[in-house]
C-alpha cells in the first residue's frame, strides 16, 4: 500500500460542491458530509477559514518536527483544527498519546499562528 494522503475540510467541500453540480444532487450522506465541510472550513468553527494551500504547508512544516514525523495523523489534525493556543495543542497530541514539552508545544502555536495569520 502507498503512503496516506491528508486533505482538509475544504478539499472535501470543493470535491463535494464539485460532485453536486456535475450529479445536480448528492446522496443524503453526501449532503451530510458536505454541510460538515462548509461548517469546517468557514470561520463559524474557530475563527478561522481553512485554506487548503495553508493546510499543505503547515502540514509539511509540522511533518518536518521529529515527533510529529512520528505521527503525521496527528500532524493532519493540527493543521486542520488550526489550534492557537497550547491547551488546544495538547489535546490533540493527547489523542494518540505524544508527549512533548511546553517548548515543543509553543513551537507548534507559533507555527501554526504564522500559518494563518492570527494575532490574538
Amino acid at each position: 500500500m502507498g503512503e496516506k494522503t491528508y486533505i482538509d475540510y475544504a478539499t472535501v467541500r470543493d470535491a463535494l460542491e464539485n460532485a453536486q453540480e456535475r450529479r445536480g444532487e448528492l446522496s443524503y450522506e453526501q449532503n451530510m458530509a458536505l454541510n460538515h465541510a462548509i461548517w469546517a472550513a468557514g470561520d463559524s468553527r474557530n475563527g478561522i477559514v481553512t485554506e487548503t494551500k495553508v493546510f499543505n504547508s503547515m502540514l509539511k512544516d509540522l511533518l518536518e518536527l521529529d515527533k510529529l514525523a512520528a505521527a503525521p495523523d496527528i500532524a493532519a489534525k493540527i493543521a486542520e483544527i488550526i489550534p492557537v493556543n497550547p491547551d488546544d495543542v495538547k489535546a490533540i497530541l493527547a489523542s494518540r498519546r505524544v508527549v512533548m514539552d511546553d517548548d515543543e508545544v509553543e513551537h507548534i502555536v507559533t507555527l501554526v499562528r504564522q500559518h494563518v495569520g492570527y494575532e490574538g
